[in-house]
């Protein structure tokens, strides 16, 4: 089981992915911005990190480089669907950049997110 803190300012899309990677056997916490993602690894241990990146309070980019100078064994998978000022990929490729170890853009499937998860925990047997 893998222990995973989900970010994302979308209430809906933030339910959808809690919803499917507990389903995949994974303890999953939430935050609705950067801000209550800090505060969460700073209450309890995560093995990874799921984050977007265009977020109120405190975007994706930034939270992505504190987790990476206090935390630096959590994983991190970046997302974005792009902003009025950037796409997508330049986001994304930002994110890498400063420490995401990998990166989706959105939309993206169920299958592709496990595949991603497993890339980065590939002795975890509870993902399908």
């Amino acid at each position: 089981m893998i222990k995973i803190l989900v970010v994302d300012d979308d209430d809906i899309f933030r339910g959808l992915l809690k919803d499917s990677l507990t389903q995949s056997g994974n303890k999953i916490v939430t935050a609705q911005d950067g801000l209550r993602a800090l505060r969460e690894l700073e209450k309890q241990r995560f093995d990874m990190v799921i984050t977007d990146i265009v977020m109120p309070e405190k975007e994706g980019i930034e939270v992505i480089r504190e987790i990476k100078a206090k935390y630096p064994d959590v994983k991190i998978i970046a997302m974005s669907g792009g902003s009025p000022f950037l796409h997508a990929e330049l986001n994304l490729k930002l994110a890498k950049k400063v420490g995401a170890d990998l990166a989706l853009q959105k939309p993206f499937m169920q299958n592709e997110l496990i595949a991603s998860i497993n890339q980065l925990f590939p002795n975890n047997s509870n993902n399908n």
